[in-house]
């Protein structure tokens, strides 16, 4: 058994690079699950410097010293962030008071409704099947109130640390800008020389990241505004609040679209009841979601790798289950860095020499050596 794993061990583990590679990771992993909480704002800096960082070769060609393409964006990306702040926040904030306010009464609504149900449909659902729904809604709905009770007593502290990210997070993004060059040569100088497959596995991901993170953002954008536009034709309440949320959900392939689902139909359940616009509703976003999904989706990340749903489900599962929200929002690029690794790992592999053909070799070139000398 022993000699088998140990066999296993050096046909797959005894390249150097694969070792090199796989000690980053792990180093990676345990940094971020040790300290990721504590450097959120770093990585939102991260983050956001690297979108606009695809900006800045676009006023390179135009002649523009880098310096100047960096503030350029920088300016552009504050205005735009500040014009939200002062157009949408406060949109957001009345219709998002104005929900909690009124879901007691969708609430209520709905309980009537669902109450008829037994006398309608006898053969599908029971008085005790009602009754157990609302059992389950109404422990969800206290502890829903709990934890709005408890961010608003700890709201003070949320402002301040709020206040703190507003001021240090573009500050980080502008350096992070300006002194990309220089912290990626710091960054190198600390890895080991032997690092030729780590880099292949970053030159593929860099992209693939990249094309991901862009495209997301455009898919957020049309679907935020697409749905804003179906919304306010068909006099949808909440508006703003439900077409935001629904451009956010693309972020959760399959789960995302899915989770809106609820909060639509209850909207629009409690403004027209079981009535045609109700059903109408539905149509439209499923008619969205399917555009999204199988037109839009696609177009936007045909060159991100492509990984199998189930694939995605388990990233989704297993890094937000380990991450929280940042989880669930890398999901995608965590799953492209694992099938990245594996397929450079294999790549490796394929490239080495066969395990026991080493010896062969030498045998062989030990008898040539020999036939030469005899002759």
């Amino acid at each position: 058994m022993i000699k088998i794993i140990a066999n296993w061990y050096n046909r797959y583990f005894s390249d150097s690079q694969v070792i090199i590679l796989n000690a980053l990771l792990l180093l990676g992993f345990i940094f971020i699950y040790l300290f990721g909480d504590m450097l959120v704002s770093v990585f939102v800096a991260v983050l956001i410097a690297y979108l606009l960082d695809g900006f800045v070769p676009v006023l390179q060609r135009l002649r523009i010293p880098r310096n100047v393409a960096v503030v350029i964006i920088f300016l552009l990306f504050i205005a735009v962030f500040l014009t939200l702040m002062i157009v949408l926040l406060p949109i957001m904030y009345r219709q998002t008071v104005e929900f909690f306010q009124e879901l007691p009464g969708m609430l209520a609504k709905g309980q009537e409704e669902l109450t008829h149900l037994p006398e309608r449909y006898p053969q599908y659902v029971s008085q005790e099947h009602v009754t157990r729904f609302f059992a389950y809604i109404e422990t969800h709905i206290q502890d829903l109130g709990q934890y709005v009770l408890s961010l608003s007593v700890s709201s003070v502290r949320g402002i301040i640390e709020l206040l703190i990210y507003l001021i240090l997070v573009p500050f980080l993004v502008f350096f992070f800008l300006k002194d990309k060059d220089l912290i990626l040569q710091w960054f190198a100088s600390l890895l080991p020389e032997e690092r030729n497959l780590a880099a292949r596995v970053w030159d593929e991901m860099n992209v693939q990241i990249a094309n991901y993170l862009r495209g997301k953002g455009w898919e957020i954008i049309i679907v935020w505004v697409v749905s804003y536009g179906v919304f306010s034709f068909m006099g949808l309440r909440f508006t703003m609040l439900l077409s935001l949320f629904t451009g956010l959900s693309v972020l959760l392939p399959y789960v995302g679209a899915t989770l809106m689902t609820f909060p639509i139909a209850l909207v629009a359940f409690f403004q027209w009841g079981l009535d045609v616009h109700f059903v109408y509703i539905l149509i439209a976003y499923g008619i969205l979601q399917a555009l999204d999904g199988n037109v839009l989706a696609p177009l936007l990340l045909a060159e991100v790798v492509n990984i199998h749903p189930i694939a995605v489900i388990i990233a989704i599962l297993l890094f937000g289950g380990l991450w929280g929200f940042w989880g669930l929002l890398f999901a995608i690029p965590l799953a492209t860095l694992v099938h990245a690794v594996y397929k450079a790992w294999r790549s490796s592999l394929a490239n080495a020499v066969p395990h026991g053909a080493a010896d062969k070799y030498q045998t062989l070139a030990e008898s040539c050596s020999d036939d030469k000398r005899n002759g």
